[in-house]
């Protein structure tokens, strides 16, 4: 297939599967007009001897290039509008976005690559050294949206002030009287959740307010870590009177586990929440939380992703959006005595 060293043509491989160089040439730009055991096959053999399109080298620009999103899990309210917010920059643009779910399979960057796709965006997804090799080899570009680790040099990245925002979250539960606060947040080691923490330590140690070690917790983004979690908080000897959550799920859980224990939210237990998704909106209360721009951010990840499939070099390495506390009626004074 490589006579003297040379790279791999599509004429090589179209001669190793008996068909046409056309037929080849329709598999690797992703045409739907190809016999589908022919599309295996071929794809079979670009894999085989790592054959990668010229177009991917990315020294031109193309008109109408499509981006792959990918994200992890279900397809929840965070990763909905995040996921708005690029396909409504995607519209303006003239790009094309092809959602799915984050694959480990062999080659998969190789099979976006014969698909047509021009960078890939992931919300949230963690990508390992392999992943990344193989984008590289595959000359994809990626963007990861809000990361949950520290991104790796080659990888761009968007996401929003969460330091910022835990500051924020915290003195509003201070400013209204509270001294004992909890955090109750998601992976002690994504990235996210340890700036959060940081800004709610941050804000108690300023006001001189205790954080026993009890009152850190950390979970999963989920409505049931924020079940347990809660559980476990109002179980303590010395409940909390408010809980900042890492997210919004997470602070429904937290309000429900007070419901079915009888406590009201706020009247005996004020709960923030993060991301302000239209749970927050349609919450019972309607939830206090910091507002991530999630559709900003994710049309700030599109923009990204389009510049540097067209061989640009983005305006930065890491964007980060401005996050702001929005008030409203989860939260008041503690009780007395509280």
């Amino acid at each position: 297939m490589r006579p003297n060293g040379r790279r791999t043509t599509l004429a090589d491989i179209a001669q190793a599967a008996g068909v046409s160089v056309a037929t080849v040439s329709k598999v690797v730009n992703g045409r739907g007009d190809v016999a589908p055991h022919t599309r295996v096959r071929v794809q079979e053999l670009l894999h085989r001897h790592d054959y990668l399109a010229p177009v991917f080298r990315h020294t031109e620009a193309v008109e109408n290039p499509t981006i792959e999103v990918q994200f992890k899990g279900g397809l929840k309210s965070y990763v909905a509008e995040t996921l708005e917010g690029i396909v409504d920059a995607a519209a303006e643009s003239g790009a094309s976005v092809v959602v799915s779910k984050a694959s480990s399979a062999p080659h998969w960057a190789r099979d976006l690559v014969s698909a047509g796709r021009r960078a890939v965006i992931a919300v949230t997804s963690v990508h390992t050294a392999a992943h990344l090799k193989e984008l590289a080899r595959s000359g994809l570009p990626l963007v990861v949206l809000d990361p949950l680790h520290l991104p790796d040099s080659r990888v761009h990245s968007v996401g929003a002030t969460n330091f910022a925002g835990g500051l924020s979250a915290t003195r509003h539960l201070l400013s209204l009287g509270h001294r004992r606060i909890a955090y109750l947040g998601g992976p002690a080691m994504a990235v996210c959740n340890q700036a959060r923490v940081h800004g709610y330590r941050a804000a108690m140690e300023a006001e001189g307010a205790p954080v026993p070690e009890a009152y850190v917790r950390p979970g999963e983004f989920t409505y049931e870590s924020g079940l347990a979690g809660a559980a476990e908080l109002l179980d303590l000897d010395e409940p909390p009177t408010a809980v900042f959550a890492g997210n919004d799920e997470i602070a429904l859980g937290v309000v429900e586990t007070a419901r079915a224990r009888g406590l009201r939210v706020p009247e005996d237990l004020s709960v923030v929440g993060f991301d302000d998704t239209s749970l927050a909106r349609m919450a019972s209360p309607p939830l206090t939380t910091v507002r991530q721009p999630l559709r900003e951010m994710g049309a700030a990840a599109l923009r990204t992703a389009l510049r540097l499939a067209n061989g640009e070099k983005a305006e930065s390495h890491h964007i980060e959006l401005a996050t702001e506390l929005v008030v409203r009626a989860s939260t008041a004074p503690p009780p007395e005595g509280g």
